[in-house]
């Protein structure tokens, strides 16, 4: 005799998704490259804010030119 796994299903309303599916959020990043004679710069900056909080970061790199 073979077995067939039952498995329940069950309707969610928006926002049980909204709290499952990890809310709603929004964001911002934007970057910039810049190439001199002398050196290569590449800066990043990313904010983000949620019902949970708000996040930011940012990095910049530098590389000397030959």
């Amino acid at each position: 005799m073979i077995v067939t796994p039952q498995v329940a299903t069950a309707e969610m309303s928006d926002a049980d998704l909204d709290t499952v599916s990890g809310g709603l959020a929004g964001g911002v990043s934007g970057g910039l490259f810049l190439e001199t004679p002398l050196a290569d710069v590449c800066a990043d900056l990313l904010a983000v804010a949620s019902p949970e909080g708000l996040g930011a970061g940012g990095s910049v790199q530098a590389t000397a030119a030959h």
